[in-house]
């Protein structure tokens, strides 16, 4: 092998000053030069966005959540099916046309042509979805409330007070959870959803005023504000509790009977259109003429005389057409509001039972 050449000894440097030369070290020669940094990174901002997946999913997946899409799935297929009985059902109510079925019938075909009977149908299915989601909602909501609230109040010792020889006792036991909470469904529906009620009736009642939705809107709002849009609110939410209440009190009592006296646990989706229908019919019979009085005000303006209150509407009728103005219509109603009522129940409990379903397994 070559023997290693020795290390060269590393040279200094030299600083020439006019006639002199400084030798420097190469040392410092090193620490004299620029210091040199690091070319800066380009700056970032970076987001987490959190997965919310997990989240919706539950939500999405909660008793709530499901009986609000079963109201509303259940609610628009079956203003689909039966928006031509309340096309009908709306001009007899409001004294538009013919006195009878056939005859309004008829006269819708002869101006209108067969997409009369669909007349506003596209508010009314605006309309229902959110009404009948909000309504069924709170409807089973205020039902358990009121049901646990019941339970509880039964297991500890109901306040008592005594005045003299009187004792009183409250207690609970008396209140019905289902009219209660069907009380509360209607208002609460009635409250969210009351414009698109009086925008449908416009759009029903005169297609000639109120040609399409935008054109109904626009006109309401310039011709009273927004408070046209809650004309007859007050007959309405006063209209509603009778109905409502009785609607929901007849179907849960007639379904416990039933299920008791055949001696089973739920209904078939036959005997729930049956039951369904005839708690419609019982409460829109208790409650019509107040429905006829409620229709009557909110479209009186069109007629250019608009009472000022219910009990004015309901005096007009009966001094006009006497005690059978009060059931104007009564017929196309129950025509209506039966297969309505049994269709509606069908179809809740049915989507109740696919989206509710894997959280009754769990």
């Amino acid at each position: 092998m070559p023997p290693k050449s020795p290390s060269l000894p590393q040279k200094n440097s030299y600083r020439v000053f006019g006639n002199m030369a400084l030798v420097v070290p190469k040392e410092l020669d090193e620490l004299e030069k620029p210091f040199s940094l690091p070319s800066p990174k380009p700056f970032e901002i970076r987001f987490q966005v959190p997965d919310l997946r997990v989240a919706v999913r539950g939500f999405l997946r909660t008793r709530e959540v499901g009986e609000f899409l079963s109201g509303a799935l259940a609610g628009a297929m079956t203003k689909a099916v039966l928006a031509p009985l309340e096309t009908i059902r709306t001009r007899m109510v409001v004294g538009v046309g013919s006195k009878n079925i056939t005859g309004s019938f008829v006269e819708i075909i002869e101006q209108q042509g067969w997409q009369g009977l669909w007349a506003g149908n596209g508010i009314n299915m605006i309309r229902i979805i959110p009404t009948q989601a909000i309504e069924l909602a709170t409807y089973e909501c205020v039902k358990r409330t009121m049901t646990s609230a019941q339970e509880k109040w039964d297991k500890i010792e109901n306040p008592k007070l005594q005045i003299g020889c009187l004792n009183v006792n409250f207690s609970l036991s008396w209140i019905s959870p289902t009219a209660v909470a069907g009380a509360a469904a209607g208002i609460v529906s009635t409250l969210a959803c009351h414009p698109l009620e009086v925008i449908k009736d416009r759009l029903t009642v005169s297609p000639e005023i109120y040609p399409s939705l935008s054109i109904a809107i626009t006109k309401i709002y310039k011709d009273g504000g927004v408070g046209a849009l809650y004309a007859g609110l007050s007959p309405t939410i006063v209209g509603m509790l009778p109905y409502s209440s009785c609607y929901y009190f007849m179907y849960d009592k007639l379904k416990k009977s039933y299920c008791q006296s055949k001696k089973k646990n739920s209904l078939n989706r036959p005997e729930m259109l049956v039951l369904g229908a005839l708690a419609g019919f019982t409460a829109s019979t208790i409650s019509f003429p107040l429905e006829v009085a409620r229709k009557r005000l909110m479209v009186g303006a069109l007629q250019g005389k608009c009472p000022p209150n219910m009990i004015a509407a309901l005096a007009d009728i009966i001094r006009d057409e006497g005690v059978k103005g009060l059931y104007r219509g009564w017929g196309a109603s129950c025509l209506k509001v039966m297969p309505s009522s049994g269709i509606t129940w069908m179809f809740y409990e049915a989507w109740k039972d696919i989206l509710l379903a894997e959280r009754r397994m769990s």
